[in-house]
C-alpha cells in the first residue's frame, strides 16, 4: 500500500470522518475503498464500451425497408 496526502475543505473533512466512523473504518481506509470502487466502475465502463464498439457493424436497412421500432428495440437480437 502507498501513503498519499490529500487536501480537502473543512466540510469535506468533517463529512468523511463521520461517514468513515459510520462504516467503522478509518478515514484512510474509507477514502481508499471509495477510490477503489470508482476505479472499478470506470474500468467496467471502459470494458463495456470497448466490447460494444468492437462489434461488427450491421446494416440497418434490410429487404429494402427499415425495421420497425419494435424490431429495433428487441433486446434478444442484440445479445
Amino acid at each position: 500500500m502507498k501513503n498519499v496526502t490529500i487536501t480537502v475543505d473543512e466540510k469535506v473533512a468533517r463529512w468523511v470522518r463521520v461517514s468513515a466512523a459510520e462504516h467503522d473504518l478509518s478515514v484512510s481506509r474509507y477514502v481508499g475503498e471509495m477510490l477503489k470502487s470508482r476505479m472499478q466502475s470506470e474500468l467496467g465502463y471502459d470494458r463495456a464500451m470497448k466490447s460494444f464498439l468492437g462489434r461488427e457493424a450491421r446494416a440497418l436497412k434490410t429487404n429494402g425497408s427499415y425495421p420497425s421500432r419494435e424490431e429495433i428495440h428487441d433486446r434478444s437480437v442484440l445479445r
